[in-house]
């Protein structure tokens, strides 16, 4: 038997409740990284998605608001990594504002393209941006995969209930 939702506590649409919603949702963590003018620049998202096989195509969003949002709008490419569960620093560290991304501890090499390569992640990707499709207070970045490394060995790092967590059997 399933249970009826009680209509009586429904709210009306707000970021509030969005967020609130999606604090349920467990989602992946990759951090997007780009080359900027003035040096590399990345941040974490749990908004990556696959989108085609054919042509290789991924998405993910970035508020327009964001500090890393001049690179990407500007860049060429990008680099996606996905996370594994001993990287929840890692992922603090591209979440939170003003911090200093890439220095110690993070561990990084220009790729391919320029674009900024981390170590250690569970799988990476350079991607070639082919849209930037605008969406409320962000942009939904479309890319085609270039290449890519999906070779990593661990399990995935999770967001949920606003923390970073990692698989449980």
């Amino acid at each position: 038997m399933t249970a009826t939702p009680d209509l009586g506590t429904a709210r009306l649409a707000s970021p509030d409740l969005l967020r609130s919603t999606f604090r349920r949702h467990a989602a992946g963590v990759a951090v997007i990284t780009a080359r900027g003018a003035s040096g590399p620049v990345g941040f974490t998202a749990t908004s990556l998605a696959s989108v085609s096989a054919e042509p290789p195509l991924v998405s993910f969003g970035i508020g327009t608001g964001a500090s890393s949002w001049p690179a990407v709008a500007e860049a060429g490419h990008v680099g996606v990594h996905i996370l594994g569960e001993h990287q929840s620093e890692l992922a603090a560290t591209f979440a939170r504002s003003g911090a200093d991304r890439f220095g110690a501890p993070t561990v990084w090499r220009e790729g391919p393209e320029g674009v900024p390569v981390l170590d250690g992640v569970l799988a990476w990707l350079v991607c070639r941006i082919v849209g930037r499709v605008p969406a409320g207070d962000h942009r939904i970045v479309l890319a085609e995969v270039v290449l890519g490394d999906p070779s990593g060995a661990g399990r995935p790092l999770l967001y949920h209930q606003g923390r970073f967590n990692g698989l449980r059997d």
